[in-house]
């Protein structure tokens, strides 16, 4: 039975028709053009990262469920949903999968491109929740040395094991996966600060495919270092012209955008609406989903870098990301960043993908710890 309620759901919300709409009428709208009129009548709100909700939005609306489908929080006023006694769900976790096989697809790539075995390079992991974990796990099982660095982790779970910040630059890799706060005991804007980077050396490789903000840009962008690979931007789309011109690989905030990682934030938000509407979902709309990826059989030379890379290119290759939007002309290239967010091509993290054995036990262990199906 349809429920007699209206949901204003964001476009880029996959499926949101399929999914929601034995709920009551979906509406769906282009995240930056949700404004407080198109909410006149609205009883649920579903959003991704392009809108601000806040007072402004949602001041004398009948809205009293918000859910993102994504896992930042920065666009969220949390406080004044409280306020109002509007409900809140975020897919905390959703996308966690899909940014950590983009950073490993990243590091395998830089592995071939400038020549360093996995199992030689020290990652630091600054930040080990949701996404952080799953980078330490993918990249312990393709042999490489950590360097986890999450103060508030420590203090709140006593654990052991950990490293400071400064300890953790001195990795060969550093990759950042801490939210964006301001404030707190453990502000993170700017966490990577001019000072702090004054410490990197021209060897190291920095990843940030978490908030734009963490990073200080244009400290970054004066840094020299072996590369720099760029998914999170201050400022998006209107990015910085210095850093995303350093940049071996610039993409537009896409790591989690694998079609698996937004089904799941779709998900998460439609059970949790269900739940707060006491109703039972529908478990039919699953039947739409495209079919599975096809069967890779990998050629094995026992260069583990090398084989690792031509197997990862036929799942995802980020320099076509990169090549999307790369331009000189950096206008264009803040229209194509929204363009191409809004007009993502389809790709399927590993475990949609189905990979016949090799027979080499190294390399079949390491596909199937990174979450591959072996066949």
């Amino acid at each position: 039975m349809t429920l007699d309620k209206t949901l204003v759901i964001d476009d880029a919300v996959p499926y949101a028709q399929e999914i929601f709409s034995h709920l009551g009428q979906v509406i769906t709208l282009p995240g930056k053009e949700i404004t407080r009129d198109s909410l006149k009548k609205a009883d649920a709100l579903i959003v991704r990262s392009r809108t601000q909700v806040n007072q402004a939005l949602l001041n004398t609306t009948p809205v009293e469920f918000v859910g993102s489908t994504v896992v930042g929080l920065d666009h969220i006023d949390q406080a004044y949903l409280k306020q109002r006694g509007i409900t809140f769900y975020s897919a905390q976790g959703c996308n966690a999968n899909s940014v950590a096989e983009y950073v490993i697809t990243n590091i395998v790539n830089l592995a071939v491109s400038k020549g360093f075995k996995l199992a030689d390079s020290r990652l630091a992991i600054i930040g080990v929740g949701h996404v952080g974990k799953r980078v330490a796990d993918k990249a312990a099982a393709l042999g490489m040395t950590l360097l986890l660095n999450d103060p508030p982790r420590v203090e709140q779970e006593n654990l052991t094991g950990f490293v400071d910040l400064d300890t953790a630059l001195s990795a060969d890799i550093i990759t950042v996966h801490t939210p964006l706060n301001y404030d707190g005991p453990h502000p993170t804007h700017h966490l990577l600060s001019a000072a702090k980077l004054i410490r990197i050396q021209p060897h190291q490789i920095i990843i940030n495919a978490a908030r734009g903000g963490i990073i200080d840009e244009q400290a970054w962008a004066k840094t020299p270092t072996k590369a720099n690979i760029i998914d999170c931007w201050e400022n998006e789309p209107n990015i910085d012209e210095t850093l995303y011109q350093t940049a071996l690989i610039a993409t537009p905030h896409i790591a989690g955008h694998a079609l698996d990682a937004k089904i799941a934030g779709s998900q998460m938000v439609f059970a949790a609406l269900c739940d707060y509407w006491k109703t039972q979902p529908n478990i039919d709309w699953p039947n739409i989903l495209p079919a599975p990826p096809a069967l890779i059989t990998p050629k094995v030379s026992g260069n583990l870098e090398i084989d690792l890379k031509a197997l990862l290119a036929q799942c995802y290759r980020p320099e076509e990301d990169d090549l999307a939007i790369r331009t000189k002309n950096m206008i264009e290239t803040h229209k194509k960043y929204e363009y191409y967010r809004r007009h993502y091509p389809v790709h399927r993290e590993w475990h949609q993908h189905p990979v016949e054995k090799t027979g080499h036990h190294k390399f079949d262990k390491a596909l199937y710890s990174l979450g591959f199906q072996l066949i």
